[in-house]
């Protein structure tokens, strides 16, 4: 069992319409599983949002979706300016 915690930033938390919730996806999943997951829940919104956001894995950027999921995960929208 994966619960993992995500945790959603300004654009993310308006497509989750959550700041944050723990997800159960069961053993051994990755990013692509929670990509799938999240895209499944929040649709077209969420989607925007990864398109050019990034996950943050337990405090470390990963853009690689075979990678497993960590105990939290950050959705992070791109943020003008940096």
């Amino acid at each position: 069992m994966a619960i993992v915690t995500v945790r959603y930033f300004a654009a993310a938390s308006e497509a989750a319409g959550r700041e944050e919730e723990r997800l159960d996806l069961g053993a051994g999943q990755t990013l692509g599983s929670l990509k799938d997951a999240l895209l499944a829940a929040y649709g077209d919104p969420m989607s925007r949002v990864l398109r050019s956001g990034s996950f943050l894995v337990d405090g470390v950027v990963r853009r690689d979706l075979s990678l497993p999921v960590g105990e939290r995960v950050d959705i992070l929208p791109p943020f003008a300016g940096g």
